[in-house]
């Protein structure tokens, strides 16, 4: 008898330990899926499945991180000439986030090199700035970094014909002497889902003088403090590069992450040298145009003054330029 119920005890014991590992698990799954939620999903011809394109600029105006999955076959998409119809899934960051006009939204890849799947790299070094739009428009800079010689002709001309890829759309071929090239085009993906980080809280607003509209310095150091992250967002910081579509002094925010982070404690200065981004003339869809863009590094103060580091992507020459602008800081 005593056998029995010590048999029993055991495999009550370790179905308790199997509920708990189990349970553990789902909790760390659901914590991990409330981290990041899919807010808008678009079908091949960008028209509308589920969520609402309000609820993804509402999210990035907050300061949400952006990222979005693709789906598409192999023999459509990475090589035309292959057999395979295998359907392949994409999920990439847009670490940089645009607000047009406090009602558009864009994301671009920052740190994104061409990858030749599934093999390796691409032919040539380069940057891949890949640009979504909220509505699925898409557009693409390439800075090389390779040193070969190259024009610095500016010029546009009409997209190229993929006749092997009859679901991309390319609409203009930009500065394709240069050393960046761009273009901007229309991919049919199968889908576009968008799924937002939504855990950033804005604790300072100031204007380009760094007069406080809400928040305080002291609680952006006391949050630098404590260990969180900073990420910062920058009113009308290209304004001075030409756009397409629409007048370049249309408002904006560009979001960046700030890298390192500086408090000067009896002045109540708040400092941070901020993330690289890509600044694009803004316009609605965000696109790419003829010398309209270029890489910038941000070192930028709570009182408003701001430095860039402009890197000129056909030149790979650097500038630094002074400014004021009005911005916005979140902690997480």
């Amino acid at each position: 008898m005593f056998g029995v119920l010590h048999r029993l005890k055991c495999l009550g014991f370790g179905v308790l330990v199997v509920i708990f590992w189990l349970g553990g698990w789902q909790v760390s799954a659901e914590s991990l899926d409330d981290r990041w939620r899919m807010v808008l999903e678009l079908d091949e011809k960008r028209s509308l499945r589920r969520g609402s394109s309000e609820d993804l600029v509402a999210a990035i105006r907050r300061g949400a991180d952006l990222r979005v999955m693709t789906e598409f076959k192999e023999n459509e998409h990475v090589d035309t000439d292959s057999d395979s119809d295998e359907l392949i899934r994409e999920v990439c960051d847009f670490q940089i986030t645009y607000l047009v006009d406090n009602r558009w939204c864009a994301g671009i890849m920052q740190l994104r090199q061409p990858v030749s799947l599934p093999h390796g790299f691409g032919g040539r070094p380069s940057m891949s700035f890949f640009l979504y739009n909220q509505d699925g428009e898409q557009g693409i800079a390439r800075p090389f970094l390779d040193g070969r010689p190259a024009s610095n002709q500016l010029g546009s001309g009409p997209g190229s014909d993929h006749p092997n890829m009859p679901k991309m759309h390319q609409h203009d071929n930009l500065d394709d002497q240069t050393n960046a090239p761009s273009h901007n085009f229309m991919y049919d993906f199968d889908v576009f889902r968008y799924f937002v980080r939504d855990d950033w809280q804005q604790v300072l607003e100031h204007d380009e003088q760094g007069v406080v509209q809400s928040g305080s310095v002291k609680d952006l150091a006391a949050a630098f403090t404590a260990g969180r992250q900073v990420k910062l967002a920058l009113r009308n910081l290209c304004s001075d590069l030409p756009s397409k579509g629409e007048a370049n002094q249309i408002e904006h925010e560009v979001f960046t992450r700030g890298s390192s982070c500086y408090y000067y404690t009896e002045q109540n200065l708040f400092i941070t040298g901020a993330d690289p981004l890509i600044r694009v003339g803004p316009c609605i869809p965000l696109q790419y145009s003829s010398g309209g863009w270029d890489v910038s590094w941000v070192m930028a103060r709570t009182d408003g003054f701001a430095v860039q580091r402009l890197l000129n992507p056909r030149t790979l020459q650097f500038e630094d330029r002074e400014g004021r602008y009005a911005m916005r800081w979140f902690v997480r």
